[in-house]
């Protein structure tokens, strides 16, 4: 273990793509990967349970450090090769606090989603209340107008905490692609989807594209009417 490196990651995860976009970003180029499936439930298997007890991805260890909470990785990662790739953390104290704050912001983002999408998955149709369907909706509706509102502040050609592409933005795009990928509108949101297609294509998120989704590209309508 002391000298062990290994990424597990899963396709489609925002979780692990953003690690992945960070370990770009940083040209840290030679880590070993082991893409598993969701769906066989590779990610519960001993070998990841020995080192992420909750059987979560990603699983990261470096040099024999785990560190497995995506976010966390990521700010790793800053730290131990500042020198190294882009910086995405700024040194300015007003940049810096605003990176922070978008950064962490994502999380709600991400409850949001989840509140939303799942109910609608997993929760059976007789089940479903039209009062829970109808809150959960509005409230990630809101909060996809408050990220529509911090671009159209920030002004054309920025990205989520200013001019440069920073942690904020390895944060926010891949739940921002997830919610595209979903069927979010570019009509109600112009300033989300013009960051999107912009974003996407930058080389350290090419690269990384989730496998699958490019074998299946076709959006699907589940946040059409968010």
């Amino acid at each position: 273990m002391a000298d062990r490196t290994m990424l597990f990651w899963g396709s489609g995860s925002p979780p692990c793509w953003r690690l992945m976009i960070a370990l770009k970003e940083k040209q840290v180029l030679d880590i070993p990967q082991k893409l598993l499936s969701f769906d066989k439930q590779e990610h519960k298997s001993p070998e990841v349970l020995a080192l992420n007890p909750r059987g979560e991805l990603p699983t990261f260890v470096h040099n024999g450090n785990i560190v497995n909470e995506s976010m966390a990785a990521c700010l790793y990662l800053e730290n131990q090769f500042k020198s190294q790739g882009n910086q995405l953390i700024p040194d300015g104290p007003a940049e810096q606090s605003l990176v922070y704050q978008r950064m962490f912001e994502v999380v709600t983002l991400h409850q949001k989603m989840a509140d939303f999408l799942f109910y609608s998955w997993r929760v059976p149709e007789p089940e479903r209340h039209d009062t829970a369907l109808a809150r959960n909706k509005s409230m990630l509706s809101s909060e996809f107008k408050l990220w529509e509102g911090y671009l159209w502040k920030m002004g054309p050609k920025s990205y989520i905490a200013g001019k440069n592409f920073t942690m904020a933005d390895i944060m926010l795009f891949p739940h921002l692609a997830f919610c595209v990928r979903f069927g979010l509108s570019q009509k109600r949101y112009p300033h989300l989807l013009d960051y999107y297609n912009r974003v996407k294509e930058r080389p350290s998120i090419q690269a990384t594209w989730p496998p699958h989704w490019k074998e299946s590209p076709l959006p699907i309508d589940s946040l059409k009417e968010v």
